[in-house]
């Protein structure tokens, strides 16, 4: 699943490479599990959540985290207390009717682009999350909590990086309409020790106010591109297929409008705390 979470913050990270573009764009996500082990693993999990002595133990660690002790502790640990509210979200969904791998998993995203900084919005699944880049730094906000954290700070200093995974990219001739806007398709094939995972981008070159060939030029941290160089236009469909996962993102919406410039900053009376990613 570990590809699935770098693939989320590449989507994310696309919203910072608009140059002039002043406006929100929002994404449709689909994904889903096709390892039948691990889908096996999933659905034994999602029974043990509803069998009566978990849920039991859940609605008593509920109970407990309504003692006002338990609650000032808490307080006085955002990190902690997010962390708790998120695994507590985790179960309440696996055990409510509909519940399980469709409830914990994203529908879509949110971005807002003005000056070049953006704000990310997950929406859905059991961590709703927002990502605030300016310019050259991404935090995490939760609003919830009043707490910030910078993504990719806190990590382990001098790791070796593994070896960079060989990408093919082809350009096809298969054509599609997305909104309005006339794309073409690529397939970006990335071969990583035993693994292959194929990316397929729809990319339209008629919005002119975006440049995303500076995020070829970007690394995550692996090392691994943020987009990749032989790719031409905006992304506005991306699917990926893995051995564990399918995933698909898709454009429902560009909206060119004036944003408020407070949007684009932290807020003062959040904390900061380490980051988790």
């Amino acid at each position: 699943m570990k590809k699935l979470t770098v693939f989320l913050f590449m989507l994310m990270s696309l919203a910072c490479m608009s140059q002039t573009f002043e406006g929100t764009v929002k994404f449709s996500m689909k994904a889903e599990i096709t390892d039948p082990k691990m889908k096996a693993q999933m659905e034994q999990g999602m029974q043990q959540l509803n069998d009566p002595a978990t849920q039991a133990k859940m609605k008593e660690m509920q109970e407990k985290m309504n003692d006002p002790q338990m609650k000032a502790m808490m307080e006085a640990n955002p990190q902690m207390k997010a962390q708790i509210e998120n695994a507590m979200k985790m179960a309440q969904g696996g055990a409510a009717p509909g519940g399980g791998m469709s409830s914990m998993m994203p529908t879509g995203f949110t971005y807002k682009m003005k000056d070049g900084n953006s704000l990310t919005i997950l929406e859905g699944g059991m961590m709703p999350m927002e990502v605030l880049t300016l310019k050259d730094k991404s935090y995490r906000i939760d609003r919830k909590n009043k707490t910030y954290s910078e993504l990719g700070a806190g990590g382990p200093p001098n790791v070796t990086q593994p070896a960079k995974p060989q990408v093919q990219i082809t350009k096809t001739n298969e054509q599609a309409t997305i909104l309005k806007y006339k794309c073409t398709k690529y397939i970006a094939t990335i071969t990583e020790k035993d693994k292959t995972i194929n990316q397929i981008y729809w990319t339209t070159t008629e919005i002119k106010d975006f440049d995303l060939k500076s995020l070829a030029k970007q690394r995550m941290g692996r090392g691994e591109p943020m987009f990749y160089e032989g790719i031409e236009g905006v992304p506005l469909k991306i699917e990926m297929t893995m051995p564990e996962a399918k995933m698909i993102m898709e454009v429902t919406e560009i909206k060119r409008e004036t944003l408020n410039a407070s949007d684009f900053s932290l807020p003062a009376d959040f904390k900061q705390t380490k980051g988790i990613f």
